[in-house]
């Protein structure tokens, strides 16, 4: 009698059993994959091949493509998106703030007050700082302050022709001693002025505007040991050493150049 002979199909299932339990297994794997449709494997990305995905199961980074200039916006990078200060300002993070208090001119002496400090600062393209962002600001800019304040972290005043005196800051800040029209200032009334007749009104009573009265005033701000400090407030019509704060966006007019 002849011997049996096995069966194609146990020939094949004895061949993957044997591959699956040796180094074999991966290669065959390979082999049966990179024969589908013709198409190879591969780890980076060729034309016509199979992508593996990493070991995270996610394509690696030097697989997906990168749009020209998708690193830029408007031709910008980000550092330059993030905006710079200028040298005479301090760095606070999102906006920059001057040094030193704005340098007055001798025909500009006796006239900063506030509504001159506020014009000042918008023709440099920034802002007259509020209250708290001087006060924010103690710990890096050196304030106006008291004459025994340190002169490393404040601006102190120390010339003998000037007198010795204790210095403050303007900030923008706002407050009242008064209600009404006397707190924020009152348009007047124009001589000529007439009341609705079709409401029966009378004519108004000619009266004087006063747009900066003394019971507005501003707070004023001094270092206090880098601690920053409340000095009391002044009426708007005061002069003051006053310092600038700018944007650092790109685009933003920080400083006239001029």
């Amino acid at each position: 009698m002849r011997a049996r002979l096995p069966a194609p199909a146990t020939v094949i299932a004895l061949v993957a059993l044997v591959f699956s339990t040796t180094g074999l297994a991966s290669a065959a794997r390979n082999a049966v994959a990179s024969a589908i449709a013709g198409h190879p494997l591969s780890s980076s990305p060729r034309p016509g091949a199979i992508l593996l995905l990493g070991h995270n199961g996610k394509f690696p980074a030097s697989a997906i493509p990168t749009v020209k200039e998708a690193s830029r916006v408007g031709g910008k990078t980000a550092n330059e998106l993030a905006g710079t200060c200028l040298p005479d300002t301090v760095d606070l993070g999102s906006y920059c703030m001057e040094s030193s208090v704005y340098p007055l001119t001798k025909e500009q002496l006796g006239k900063n007050n506030f509504i001159f400090a506020s014009k000042a600062c918008q023709q440099q393209g920034g802002w007259l700082p509020s209250a708290s962002e001087l006060v924010g600001a103690a710990e890096r800019v050196k304030l106006e302050s008291t004459i025994h304040d340190s002169q490393l972290t404040a601006t102190v005043n120390l010339d003998p022709t000037r007198g010795l005196k204790d210095e403050r800051e303007m900030s923008s800040t706002l407050v009242t001693t008064e209600a009404g029209s006397a707190a924020a200032g009152f348009e007047g009334v124009s001589e000529g002025a007439t009341g609705n007749p079709r409401q029966g009104q009378a004519n108004p009573i000619p009266q004087p505007a006063n747009p900066t009265p003394e019971s507005l005033q501003y707070v004023t701000v001094y270092s206090n040991g880098t601690k920053g400090g409340f000095a009391g407030s002044e009426p708007v019509t005061t002069p003051e050493n006053f310092r600038c704060a700018y944007n650092k966006t790109p685009g933003a007019v920080n400083k006239a150049s001029s």
